[in-house]
């Protein structure tokens, strides 16, 4: 039932997304899972689509926010006003309450508005003037950020980044895909083709199914020793938390789910290692003067740390 209600959601989305599949999986590995995805990549290639393409596809009541350099942080939480007629404060909401909220290039706005989906993302929940508020279930962020032209724009503090469970980059199509791009948009919109397959309820039974999806001491251990290599290696700043190796987690079992397993084995944590944990890295400056990623850091992790065959 998981597998056929992906592919429908899977193809609702390739109406308008057009190209990578892998990359329209990966983001609904990370719904699945619970987690929030971070879009990052030049103008232009897709991001934004995606995102609006899941929106419709899910059946989710969905608010989106462009972030500008005046974007408030009550735009995202709300606010309390007066009302004359009740004699009480009431609550007004803001753009986070919703099950999917499209954060568009998040890193325009400044920190103190960037701050404000800390609690959000991580708890679910806004507080506003002492009260606290709970998001509908499932709450999923989509954020999209330009890495490429930094005029006016604030890099996301370590604390957010880390909220992401996957960081994704689209690059640009092939030719052949950009031919069908234009040629899907020749005489309509092909997001307003889009119909939803699925529900809030159903990713809610999907997200809980997860919880059962078996993964053996073994397979865990392999996961942890993998992110605990970051910690210790020599052009790594900052290594992956504990909340990276959650996420990790999660994502291997989406990947399991998706390939029709109800078990984990250790390509199931390889495949997402890069996506999950990459963007947590805050590499040294001799990285930097050697020209070396944070992708190529953990590809080499990843040839050192094996898998213990006799424990999988």
């Amino acid at each position: 039932m998981i597998v056929e209600q992906s592919k429908q959601i899977i193809s609702e989305v390739n109406k308008a997304f057009i190209g990578r599949n892998d990359i329209v999986e990966k983001v609904l590995m990370t719904i699945y899972a619970g987690g929030h995805v971070l879009l990052e990549d030049c103008p232009g290639v897709g991001k934004t689509t995606l995102a609006v393409a899941f929106s419709h596809a899910l059946g989710l009541s969905n608010k989106r926010i462009q972030f500008t350099p005046d974007t408030l942080p009550s735009d995202i939480t709300g606010f309390t006003v007066f009302n004359r007629e009740t004699n009480h404060f009431e609550y007004c909401e803001g753009a986070a309450n919703c099950q999917l909220l499209l954060a568009d290039e998040i890193n325009r706005t400044s920190p103190k508005t960037q701050s404000a989906l800390l609690e959000v993302m991580e708890e679910h929940t806004i507080t506003v003037d002492g009260e606290t508020h709970a998001l509908p279930a499932p709450f999923i962020c989509i954020a999209t950020q330009n890495p490429l032209g930094s005029a006016g724009t604030q890099p996301l503090p370590q604390s957010q980044i880390d909220r992401f469970m996957v960081s994704l980059s689209i690059g640009y199509p092939t030719l052949e895909n950009q031919m069908k791009i234009i040629n899907a948009q020749r005489y309509n919109n092909p997001l307003q083709e889009i119909r939803a397959v699925t529900s809030a309820q159903n990713l809610l039974e999907v997200q809980n199914y997860l919880t059962s999806v078996r993964m053996t001491d073994g397979v865990l251990a392999y996961a942890i020793r993998l992110c605990e290599e970051t910690r210790s290696h020599p052009l790594v700043e900052l290594g992956i938390s504990p909340r990276g190796v959650a996420a990790l987690v999660k994502m291997a079992r989406a990947s399991a789910v998706l390939r029709e397993r109800n078990y984990v084995v250790p390509e199931d944590v390889q495949n997402v290692f890069l996506d999950v944990c990459a963007h947590r890295l805050a590499l040294r400056p001799q990285a930097r003067v050697e020209g070396v990623t944070a992708q190529q850091v953990l590809q080499e992790i990843m040839r050192k740390i094996k898998p213990d065959q006799t424990e999988v």
